[in-house]
């Protein structure tokens, strides 16, 4: 093996980190941003719109989480035990407890304005995300 080529279990790191982050927040913006307000523009009842987000949202708030847990451990292989201390930890943190808001505000307290909130704040967690550099492009 050369010395420029990377190693496959770090080859496979990098796959998952950006499969994960595609999905999650891909899905998260299309369904708040794209899929509700196509679906209240094409003439759809508006409370029809809201049962499809309010069933939706908890689904890919529950699926965000999924995935930065993967993203979490890929982030502490690449990083070592200081990856809570580096920039994409503390997002992923924000997003694990703001899909944990999100599921406890909707499905516990019946709070719709909270579980809105923590869902937006997990929208934003990840584009800020998506900005970082993966963890193995400035591993140790």
């Amino acid at each position: 093996m050369t010395a420029s080529a990377p190693l496959p279990a770090v080859r496979s790191g990098r796959v998952a980190w950006q499969l994960a982050q595609t999905l999650w927040v891909g899905g998260a913006w299309m369904l708040h941003f794209v899929l509700l307000p196509a679906l209240e523009r094409f003439g759809l009842a508006p409370f029809l719109v809201e049962e499809i987000g309010a069933f939706m949202r908890p689904l890919v708030a529950s699926f965000a989480a999924i995935c930065a847990l993967l993203q979490g451990i890929i982030c502490w292989s690449a990083l070592g035990s200081g990856w809570w201390r580096d920039t994409r930890g503390q997002v992923l943190g924000l997003v694990l407890a703001s899909a944990a808001a999100h599921l406890a505000a909707g499905w516990w307290f019946q709070a719709e304005y909270w579980a809105m909130f923590s869902f937006l704040l997990l929208c934003f967690a990840g584009l800020v995300l998506v900005l970082q550099p993966r963890p193995d492009e400035t591993a140790r």
